[in-house]
């Protein structure tokens, strides 16, 4: 086996040696801030998978996300309880959340895709791979220089993360009609 697959293997196994690494790793990563530029990533079979190369003009950023949904604070004034809505399930998938707010953190430069790196109860991380659009050694890459052209691609669910979240979120809405009257009449109520 190559140096990939062992790499690959050893973040699959999730044994006790591997377990007690990133044990260490979240210790030191929960005192960092939530955005952080790496030199090297910490998956570097994932990241060469997904277009990382090791040049100029490539950048990988660590960011921590808090995991769950999303909690609306506390009303004060009177409504029904059903329309107190305090917790929401966001449409957007974490990793894609996680794209948009690093990239708007690095403006000039391009999301290329992202990869799960660790996660615990309170928070997850994810690593994003970034580009810069304007160095000359992107723009004379013939592999990847086809992003010089495209701005916000996060934004607009071009990523890997972002199109998996506009499927799921083109699955809910897609075929009501296969619904029974009764079905549809409930689904109304619940949501209105």
């Amino acid at each position: 086996m190559g140096l990939y697959k062992y790499l690959n293997k050893f973040w699959q196994d999730q044994k006790t040696e591997s377990k007690d690494l990133i044990r260490e790793r979240l210790i030191q990563w929960r005192r960092e801030p939530s955005i952080v530029v790496m030199e090297h990533p910490t998956r570097l079979d994932k990241a060469r998978m997904l277009g990382y190369k090791a040049k100029q003009g490539f950048i990988v950023a660590r960011i921590r996300l808090g995991a769950g949904g999303r909690f609306r604070p506390s009303v004060n004034k009177g409504r029904k309880p059903k329309r107190f809505g305090q917790n929401f399930s966001t449409t957007k998938n974490l990793q894609a959340i996680a794209e948009l707010r690093v990239n708007r953190k690095y403006p000039n430069m391009e999301v290329l895709n992202s990869y799960y790196v660790a996660g615990d109860s309170k928070s997850q991380w994810y690593e994003v791979i970034l580009i810069d659009r304007a160095h000359p050694a992107i723009i004379n890459d013939r592999d990847i220089n086809w992003i010089i052209n495209q701005r916000g691609r996060a934004a607009r669910g071009l990523t890997a993360a972002g199109k998996r979240s506009k499927e799921a979120r083109r699955k809910e809405s897609k075929f009501p009609a296969k619904r029974s009257s009764k079905d549809r009449s409930r689904a109304i109520k619940r949501r209105g």
